[in-house]
């Protein structure tokens, strides 16, 4: 009974889309107060209905009913219970209905909190984005359905993929659809104001906590996916360049450029056809990215469908949101009044350079990425465009992206003075130049790599961080009394940028140190046998065969010596699970300070010895670090009063100001 509710409460759910998709739209129109009310009522219930329908599906998980289809092929009964409540999205089925479940919730949420907004453009946001969600009901509901039933329902499961019984897949998909979905709100007020013909500052304001909140949970799903990638497929990396992973980072890019560019558009009212196409971007590339991985076009452990009429259904979904915008787009922008002038070297002008760097940076991705699969396409002729490519673009395009970060927070609105800019960072460039010397010097004046530009570049930008802050203070040049004032008033949007421009900074710092000074080796040990790396020690004390609760394991312990001293044991492990009859690797990692030992199993030798590969990663924590960082950073912006969705901001008025003045 419970499937069938969960489908019903689905049927139902496409019922609200299709009304909330029509009528605020005509109300809009005939300007009928009674037809735009409806989108705030029609919203909640979506979502209420959706939640119900994603909640069936997690009950059934977790009550191993292996009646319905998508259970069966995705659990099994002596799963632990944290993996039968991921396993709810860790199929296609259940990741789509997860995919429209936080779609609906972000809409109940427009219509909850976005009571200061104008009637017509919040029916019109709240149409469009019911536009999205019925269309990906009716994927669900006709190729994607999750309660479809088992006329004889078997006694146990065929389990989940072995390699996504693991924690971080209980973060990672949630955090990365919060981002990709919640992109969809920037593109639904990107349509709405082109239906209504009518942009300006007001709505970049009401527009940015949306987006800031999809960037920040994108930045930690691709930081979650990645360490997830790192040490549960024991290759040892952490970035792979892999299609999957650059369709999550595209969206991250345009999404980033699109909150530059709404800060230029709520201060300066300037760059509105850009900040338009910049919303439509955003949410086009998580459509594409969608596409990648439910499509069939890839295969990856991050795919999951393989059907070509769920993929042709995408695509369908793909050429009318995508092309339909961009037609909306080419025939309203025209007519939308452009914005105020500003200076090249201003603010906005250092913004627009942001821009330029990060949408250039997602375009080679989005060729790199894309190229190939069209190709083949088109002439069945298969190449590979991989990490060298990717560096070999990336990299230059971002460098001077970084070199210009902390320039922007330090120029003035409409006219800078980047002089002025450049000597409040003369310390942050001393510094850099301190760190690329250190290293040089440190690796004998013979590295010709640009690991000593790389960490000179990291200082720089974190320095430059710290910096903006000491300027907004007066910290150095004003009594501390009026430091902490200073401090006190500053905007929690000043606190968080600075902490953003941080993580950057420390991101880019542990990916230096990690590829340049990681230390690699692969061996064959038998049991007292020892193997040395970057004054670590680590013996092999032997094999301990283990019992799981739905596998096997085979886990070789090692303990571990620094400089002679024993500092504990590191046990990484082959399991099988017999009943999908697929073995994985669990790499064993020791944590210290920020950088990791880290050890992979291989397969054990006819001679009695093991292999094992072993990684000493300096500093290799920084590179997640950096990126929840960066988040806080998003978090203390997203609390600034002036970004609450309608959040008037009344003036502020001084008991000096209060008084009268008197005449000069």
């Amino acid at each position: 009974m419970i499937p069938e509710l969960g489908h019903y409460a689905l049927v139902l759910a496409l019922a609200l889309a299709l009304v909330q998709s029509i009528a605020p739209i005509i109300g809009a129109r005939k300007n009928d107060p009674a037809l735009m009310r409806l989108a705030s009522s029609t919203a909640p219930m979506q979502f209420a209905f959706t939640a119900f329908s994603f909640a069936a599906l997690t009950a059934c998980y977790v009550l191993s009913d292996f009646s319905v289809a998508n259970v069966y092929q995705n659990s099994h009964s002596l799963m632990p219970l944290i993996y039968k409540f991921t396993s709810t999205w860790g199929n296609h089925e259940g990741s789509m209905l997860l995919w429209v479940f936080i779609l609906s919730l972000y809409g109940a949420l427009v219509a909850l909190f976005g009571a200061n907004l104008p009637a017509a453009l919040k029916a019109n946001v709240l149409a469009v984005q019911s536009w999205i969600a019925s269309a990906f009901y009716l994927f669900i509901l006709l190729t994607s359905n999750p309660f479809l039933r088992l006329a004889n329902a078997p006694f146990e499961g065929q389990d989940l993929n072995p390699i996504l019984q693991d924690v971080g897949l209980a973060i990672h998909p949630p955090l990365l659809y919060l981002g990709y979905v919640g992109f969809s709100i920037a593109f639904s007020f990107a349509v709405a104001a082109l239906i209504e013909g009518r942009i300006d500052a007001a709505w970049a304001r009401w527009v940015r906590p949306w987006t800031l909140s999809a960037w920040m949970a994108l930045t930690v799903g691709i930081a979650m996916g990645s360490y997830w990638a790192y040490y549960e497929l024991g290759w040892g990396g952490w970035w792979f360049w892999d299609p999957v992973e650059n369709a999550s980072l595209m969206p991250w890019l345009a999404g980033t450029a699109l909150l530059h560019s709404a800060v230029v558009m709520e201060k300066r009212n300037a760059l509105k056809v850009w900040t338009i196409l910049l919303a439509i971007l955003a949410f086009s590339l998580s459509l594409i990215g969608t596409f990648l991985v439910r499509s069939g076009v890839l295969t990856s452990v991050h795919t999951f469908a393989n059907d070509p009429a769920r993929g042709i259904f995408i695509l369908g979904i793909l050429i009318l949101f995508i092309g339909g915008s961009l037609m909306i787009f080419a025939w309203r922008a025209p007519l939308l009044k452009q914005g105020g002038l500003f200076a090249p070297i201003s603010r906005e002008g250092a913004l627009v350079f942001n821009n330029l760097f990060l949408v250039s940076a997602c375009a080679t991705v989005f060729i790199g990425t894309l190229y190939p699969l069209a190709l083949e396409a088109l002439t069945d002729e298969k190449i590979s465009v991989g990490a060298p490519f990717f560096n070999l673009t990336f990299g230059p395009l971002f460098t001077p992206l970084l070199l210009a970060m902390p320039f922007g927070p330090l120029l003035a609105w409409k006219r800078g003075d980047l002089l002025g800019a450049a000597q409040r960072l003369m310390v942050a460039a001393a510094l850099a130049v301190v760190g690329i010397a250190v290293v040089y010097v440190a690796e004998g004046g013979h590295d010709l790599t640009l690991a000593p530009f790389g960490i000179g570049l990291a200082l720089y930008v974190m320095t430059g961080a710290v910096i903006d802050l000491a300027e907004r203070t007066g910290l150095f040049r004003l009594p501390m009394r009026v430091v902490r004032s200073r401090a006190n008033g500053l905007p929690r949007s000043a606190w968080g940028t600075a902490l953003a421009h941080l993580g950057i900074g420390v991101t880019l710092l542990g990916i230096v140190c990690e590829t340049h000074w990681g230390a690699e080796r692969i061996v064959a040990l038998k049991p007292s046998q020892t193997v040395s790396i970057h004054h670590y020690e680590l013996t092999f004390d032997g094999v301990i065969p283990r019992e799981g609760p739905n596998y096997r394991e085979l886990a070789a312990r090692f303990s571990v010596r620094h400089g002679g001293v024993f500092v504990g044991t590191m046990e990484p492990s082959k399991r099988t699970y017999g009943s999908r009859g697929t073995t994985t690797t669990e790499a064993a990692l020791m944590t210290r300070g920020v950088s990791q030992l880290y050890l992979s199993l291989g397969e054990p030798n006819a001679d009695g010895s093991v292999a094992v590969r072993l990684y000493h990663k300096p500093l290799v924590l920084l590179i997640w670090l950096g990126a929840v960082v960066m988040m806080f950073g998003g978090a203390l912006s997203l609390t600034d009063r002036r970004l609450r969705v309608g959040a008037p901001q009344p003036p502020r008025k001084s008991p000096a100001a209060a008084m009268p003045v008197a005449a000069k």
